[in-house]
């Protein structure tokens, strides 16, 4: 069955409020980490410790590498991050956390679940799945 909307506000324009609103808490709760939203967000999608290249990690964050350069830029200034050659592909740079990195990366990935479980408290977990599996199909 193909999806149409049957409300009056575009799921779209719903998830934008929602990502707004959301970031705004997520940076008050890690603001002793001095670090932007989208420093956090590169932040967490390295947490689980595996290097990505540039354009992986743009891709996993939803920006363009340029976009993405500045972010690295401030990262590694602030020694949470190190660009390093890929081995087998010298061309490719390979972003991977510093020991500091790991501990911020930690403690963003531990705001955003307190802030999830917080918000979403007394949803029922099969709706929150659901939400999840319609997050994901935005997502591609």
């Amino acid at each position: 069955m193909k999806y149409e909307s049957v409300v009056n506000e575009p799921l779209l324009l719903t998830l934008q409020r929602a990502t707004h609103a959301t970031l705004q808490e997520l940076s008050a709760a890690v603001v002793d980490l001095d670090v932007t939203e989208s420093e956090a967000n590169a932040l967490a999608n390295l947490a689980d410790g595996r290097g990505r290249t540039v354009s992986q990690l743009g891709a996993g964050i939803g920006i363009r590498p340029t976009t993405l350069t500045g972010v690295l830029d401030r990262l590694e200034r602030k020694g949470l991050i190190t660009r390093g050659i890929r081995q087998g592909d010298r061309r490719a740079v390979l972003i991977e956390l510093t020991p500091a990195g790991s501990t911020a990366a930690t403690e963003v990935l531990r705001a955003m679940t307190d802030l999830e479980n917080r918000l979403l408290e007394g949803l029922p977990a099969r709706t929150v799945d659901e939400a999840r599996q319609v997050l994901k199909a935005l997502a591609g």
